[in-house]
């Protein structure tokens, strides 16, 4: 498996609205996202979903952010949404500011509606980006939303670097302590991914992945085979459990399990899997992976990680 979808494997298995400001002129980016274009007529930045909105006449711009390897299944998902719309559909590359990408178009009418979507996907492989950017307008805005208006904005898309700073303070939880470590990735909607060493490479070098997620059991004898069933999904060759405890971590119930694994270079790594339980089915994971031969210095790390994670003030 190529190391790049290695990583964006890992970050799956892990698992906005600030000002922004804008990196040419006119350049408008949603909060957190690698990606922002110049918005025509009266598009604002959404306060319920990472793109633009015209709420007076209902015209709604999404855009998905993703690492590159997520491409194929944009790809798929623009289909998708092109097949509940009635031809004519087209399909054609398209250039903007950012690179080139294929922009789908079609439109579906029913006995009181008309809709226009437009499609633009693309990918740059060099910044691990891929972006799906959703427009649907209706037939009674196409008077300021016409087809050249689209494209024209679409020509706008920009790409920047990741901002990891904004992109944290929109997750419901605050790192305090990264212990030498540095954030590389942060993705919605509460995975944070940090590393040691210069590269972003983290299948050859120590890393910690902290997520949110739900679906978590209430009973303290179920909590056992919960982790152990999150670990066992792990990307990691020979894993090897060699130590399970329950505890108190930050005060809530908590959960660790201890193994040993393969990395994908087949060099000995050990694991560490952390699982705090709040109520409602809700819980935090912190996971910690790193070479065995160096696992007595990373482990406190690891630990002083998890605990310097609090809940964001509102």
């Amino acid at each position: 498996m190529p190391r790049r979808i290695l990583a964006f494997v890992i970050a799956i298995w892990a698992a906005q609205a600030v000002f922004t400001p804008a990196l040419a002129a006119d350049v408008v980016f949603p909060p957190g996202s690698r990606v922002g274009f110049e918005p025509a007529g009266d598009l604002k930045v959404s306060q319920h979903f990472p793109g633009f909105e015209d709420v007076d006449r209902n015209v709604i711009i999404v855009i998905y952010d993703l690492p590159a390897a997520a491409l194929p299944e944009l790809e798929r998902a623009a289909e998708s949404k092109l097949n509940l719309a009635i031809t004519p559909k087209k399909q054609e590359d398209f250039s903007f500011k950012g690179g080139t990408g294929k922009l789908l178009s079609a439109n579906s009418q029913g006995p009181d509606f008309r809709l226009n979507r437009w499609i633009l996907v693309a990918a740059q492989p060099d910044k691990d980006l891929a972006t799906l950017i959703g427009v649907d307008v209706p037939n009674a805005a196409l008077a300021v939303y016409s087809d050249a208006v689209i494209r024209k904005m679409l020509a706008t898309v920009t790409f920047r670097p990741a901002p990891i700073q904004e992109q944290l303070g929109l997750v419901p939880f605050k790192v305090t302590q990264l212990a030498g470590f540095r954030v590389m990735k942060v993705l919605p909607p509460g995975i944070v991914m940090m590393t040691e060493g210069p590269s972003d490479e983290i299948v050859k070098q120590p890393f910690v992945i902290v997520s949110l997620g739900q679906g978590a059991p209430e009973k303290p004898d179920d909590r056992a085979r919960f982790a152990n069933d999150l670990l066992s999904t792990a990307p990691l060759k020979n894993l090897t459990t060699t130590s399970t405890e329950a505890m108190r971590i930050g005060g809530l119930s908590g959960y660790e399990i201890r193994a040993q694994a393969k990395g994908p270079m087949n060099d000995d790594w050990s694991v560490v899997q952390w699982l705090r339980f709040a109520g409602g089915g809700g819980f935090m994971r912190v996971v910690g992976v790193g070479p065995k031969a160096d696992w007595d210095a990373l482990f406190p790390r690891f630990r002083a990680i998890r605990d310097g994670i609090a809940p964001r003030e509102n």
